[in-house]
């Protein structure tokens, strides 16, 4: 009894993939960047912008699985576009939050200050203007 596996009567026949055309054989595969997108769908999502990229890298990456290097690499460059904005887009809007928190505390500090003497105003007993 034959008990290797797996065995070779059974394997499947290996699929057949598209070759890439002669054109783009010579250039690298467009890069995906899954990973970018899972990160800013999980902690930067700023606008959806996250998920939308996540969605361009998973179709790039299904397209250079499938050998389609022309499509893949059209989905790379939305995925990259996407990820661009989501980073620039929850990077950039909580630091100019805070520039602004910061310059309305040291304007409002700096007219505290200055009113301080309207209110510590003392009234003193004799009034010059009544003679």
């Amino acid at each position: 009894m034959d008990t290797s596996y797996p065995r070779e009567d059974y394997l499947p026949a290996p699929a057949h993939k598209r070759e890439p055309s002669p054109t783009t054989g010579a250039s690298p595969l467009p890069r995906d960047h899954l990973v970018w997108s899972i990160f800013n769908t999980i902690y930067m999502n700023f606008c959806c912008l996250g998920f939308v990229a996540l969605a361009f890298s998973v179709k790039a990456r299904d397209r250079k699985v499938a050998g389609d290097v022309e499509a893949a690499r059209r989905f790379s460059s939305k995925a990259r576009c996407y990820n661009t904005l989501a980073t620039a887009g929850s990077v950039v809007l909580p630091l100019l939050l805070a520039a602004l928190v910061i310059t309305g505390v040291v304007h409002l500090s700096k007219l505290a200050q200055e009113s301080v003497g309207f209110f510590t105003y003392q009234f003193s007993g004799s009034d010059d203007e009544d003679k």
